[in-house]
């Protein structure tokens, strides 16, 4: 039986290349899209290269449209995913690509993105140590950005090997 997956954000860079990576998955069913702005267009005038989804017709982004779904990838921008993943069930798998529940620190977040902190999720980067412990059974994942999973992937072995210290790290990218 095929994973009934949802996206959110669908027109986006992000929500382009989850939606290219699913449809290569053999035991995927791709169901609700959505989007914020570009509602009610089909896909293949934001998405181009997505020509299966091409007829697609975006839907605005709501918990309601989005429920119902086993898998939920929420590619939306920061600060928006929150109050989607808010309104959907516990059951659902949802996987957040933007920053809403990336950081642990509130006054951080806030200091950052000049917004009220929503929590934190796994991190799910399963190279790391402890990675694929704290992602088992998880059912909310906050996956990580394209610069520190550079710089996390890039410098664990070192810590691994004591070469480095963490507090003595300083990537400028």
């Amino acid at each position: 039986m095929a994973v009934r997956v949802a996206v959110a954000g669908a027109s986006g860079y992000a929500g382009g290349e989850v939606l290219r990576l699913l449809l290569a998955h053999p035991g995927v069913r791709i169901g609700a899209l959505t989007a914020n702005s570009n509602a009610g267009q089909r896909l293949g005038a934001v998405q181009p290269h997505l020509l299966p989804l091409a007829g697609r017709v975006l839907e605005a982004t709501t918990a309601e449209v989005l429920a119902g779904h086993d898998v939920v990838f929420l590619a939306l921008p920061h600060g928006q995913s929150a109050g989607v993943a808010a309104g959907l069930g516990e059951g659902t798998l949802v996987v957040d690509c933007g920053a809403d529940f990336r950081l642990r620190d509130a006054v951080e977040w806030e200091r950052f993105y000049g917004s009220a902190h929503a929590g934190t999720w796994p991190y799910g980067l399963p190279e790391l140590p402890g990675g694929r412990e704290a992602l088992k059974g998880a059912r909310r994942i906050a996956v990580p950005g394209c610069y520190p999973t550079a710089v996390s992937l890039a410098l664990a072995p070192a810590y691994a090997g004591g070469l480095v210290e963490p507090e003595a790290v300083v990537v400028a990218a």
